[in-house]
């Protein structure tokens, strides 16, 4: 069952959803249904959307081998006015920009006096974040909590080292709907954040 949750199976047994019955089929009846000898006729399942592929990726191995989950929300990102990592690679040193990602990474190394580092992914590369404390302590909730994010910001660049200086950050969590991600934090101070500050903001799209 687990290579037919991962679709390892689907040259042999079809989509995810048909590979998932056969896997379960496929046990020996235990107990009571031992001896009943049922002969059962496998339905035909509907093959998963995109979005329910990559999800069922997510949940099953981490990451999917399909689009980026972020591709399939660059329309409604654009009409944020959020641009890829891509485009902002090429912008200028102090030019206002806007970035979103899944969290993959967040880090407040003892010598960065409060500083927040973050790395954000979207389907085009990785977008580097600094947090100041002074936003932090502003937006504690969206920066230590929340897997999808949005920067407003300015765009720092010194040779090839880039990163979003954060002016002000949006939790936009909710348009990922029930994909499970995972970020690596690094010497942050999450237990001052209390139960109810995981909850998502209100800024609900349509999600994946």
């Amino acid at each position: 069952m687990v290579l037919a949750a991962g679709n390892a199976l689907a040259s042999l047994a079809g989509n995810r959803r048909e590979a998932l019955w056969h896997a379960i089929g496929a046990v020996p009846d235990k107990d009571l249904l031992r001896p009943a000898g049922l002969a059962e006729v496998a339905p035909r399942l509907t093959a998963p959307s995109e979005g329910e592929e990559i999800v069922g990726d997510y949940r099953s191995m981490g990451l999917t081998l399909n689009r980026h989950p972020l591709a399939l929300l660059r329309p409604q990102l654009a009409a944020k006015r959020f641009v890829p990592a891509t485009t902002l690679a090429t912008y200028k040193n102090g030019q206002l920009a806007r970035g979103c990602g899944i969290v993959t990474v967040r880090q407040r190394p003892g010598t960065a006096k409060g500083v927040v580092f973050m790395t954000l992914e979207d389907e085009t590369g990785p977008i580097n974040v600094i947090v100041w404390p002074s936003v932090l302590e502003r937006q504690r909730r969206e920066v230590l909590s929340a897997t999808l994010v949005g920067v407003y910001g300015k765009w720092q660049c010194e040779g090839e080292v880039r990163h979003l200086i954060a002016q002000h950050l949006i939790d936009l969590s909710p348009m990922l709907g029930t994909l499970p991600t995972r970020s690596r934090n690094f010497r942050l101070f999450i237990s001052a954040i209390g139960p109810s500050d995981t909850t998502p903001s209100r800024d609900r799209d349509r999600h994946i």
